[in-house]
């Protein structure tokens, strides 16, 4: 088929850690990578945000990234990018005039919005991926969301208009129900993970001392608990805590979030036992996760949430929230453990017991290990995904052989 994705902020190009750049990325860049590697053709369009970008780059084997111009040509928070979504909804058009898909696959709520104001008039179907609900991230987050106030809206209708919706999490279906959608046109399909790269079989970050080690890889925004981790650290004795995630070292402290997370380790006492590493290239995370005792990824929520699948299969415990898709990729007491959100306290206890118990987190690795492997593998989620595209692409075609 002629597949083409559309994921207006996450480009699969983007460097991995910052604000805006995070699961969706990879999720983007590994589904277009397999999905061309099982025969497919693959475009994916996303924002241009640097005047030096070429119109198209290669991506990987059969995939190619095509820089569409809505805006100014510079980096843009997701939150504010919405009034440029006519201008890319216009240029999606003329692309699939002279190169018409067989499929739009839209990535996030504003891809949405344009994929299907671009490809209605032309008839070609839309799958919906949302990534994140805005209902939820309102509900959350409360006066704290900086989405734009039309999104509720906008999401709504991408939910009544898409042909398909392809939903990574159960939780996500409810939500999805609850706004309307036709449960006949969900398909929950989680994301994957690299197993060629997250194995227990490579090597492992060198250790000092004998301390145990609590590993967070996560964007450094308030919403992602890394802070209620670092609360909970004064109840969890022996044992370090490695934050990677947010700018690059030299700029981390430019970072308003590494600041605010600092000052919480130092006013709690516990600044010499938390190692704020900023951005990390993506070859080295396996290396840092196998090194760990137990991978903590403790969200107030989360729509799918990658890092824990990565860790699972490296072999390492996870101790997650018990939110969203976590509640559905770590199975609690089998491959992790899960946690109430916001409530450090139980956090630290939970970590206290695991770090003490070697035995049990060797089981738990295990089992992470073979769930990865079964589930997860990203040449499992591309031919999942690549079903739904034929299913629909087929019905369209039959029913045209009707009418």
């Amino acid at each position: 088929m002629k597949i083409a994705f559309v994921s207006e902020h996450a480009s699969p190009l983007a460097v991995l850690g910052g604000v805006d750049a995070g699961g969706q990325n990879v999720h983007v860049a590994a589904l277009a990578d397999v999905l061309a590697r099982q025969g497919n053709e693959v475009i994916v369009y996303t924002r241009r945000d640097d005047p030096g970008l070429p119109r198209r780059v290669p991506f990987s084997s059969g995939v190619v990234v095509d820089h569409i111009d809505a805006g100014p040509a510079e980096v843009i928070d997701k939150d504010r990018l919405l009034p440029y979504m006519g201008q890319f909804s216009r240029q999606l058009s003329q692309r699939w005039k002279r190169w018409r898909p067989d499929v739009v696959h839209a990535h996030f709520w504003m891809s949405g919005k344009a994929s299907l104001d671009a490809a209605m008039p032309l008839g070609i179907p839309v799958v919906q991926t949302f990534h994140a609900l805005g209902v939820e991230k309102r509900r959350v987050q409360g006066s704290k969301d900086t989405s734009p106030p039309a999104r509720l809206e906008e999401e709504r209708r991408v939910v009544q208009d898409a042909t398909h919706i392809v939903a990574t999490a159960t939780a996500e279906v409810f939500e999805l129900l609850r706004m309307g959608a036709d449960s006949s046109k969900i398909t929950v399909i989680p994301c994957g993970v690299d197993l060629s790269l997250f194995s227990p079989l490579g090597p492992s970050e060198a250790r000092n001392g004998n301390a145990h080690r609590i590993v967070s890889v996560s964007r450094l925004v308030e919403r992602k608990g890394v802070g209620e981790l670092i609360a909970a650290l004064p109840e969890v004795p022996d044992a370090e805590l490695i934050v990677a995630g947010g700018p690059a070292c030299p700029r981390l402290w430019d970072d308003a979030e590494a600041v605010r997370l600092r000052d919480i380790a130092r006013a709690l006492g516990v600044e010499a036992r938390v190692q704020f590493r900023g951005r990390i290239d993506r070859a080295s995370v396996p290396r840092l996760l196998r090194s760990a005792d137990v991978v903590a990824c403790y969200p107030w929520y989360e729509p799918f949430g990658i890092v824990p699948l990565e860790a699972m299969a490296c072999g390492v415990p996870v101790v997650v929230a018990q939110v969203g898709g976590l509640i559905d990729s770590v199975v609690d007491g089998v491959t992790g453990v899960h946690v109430p959100p916001l409530a450090p306290r139980l956090l630290a206890e939970t970590l206290r017991e695991l770090l003490a118990d070697r035995r049990r987190r060797l089981s738990l690795g295990l089992a992470g290990v073979a769930r990865t492997s079964e589930r997860y593998g990203w040449p499992r989620v591309a031919s999942d995904t690549f079903a739904v595209y034929n299913r629909i692409v087929t019905e369209r075609y039959f029913a045209a052989l009707a009418s």
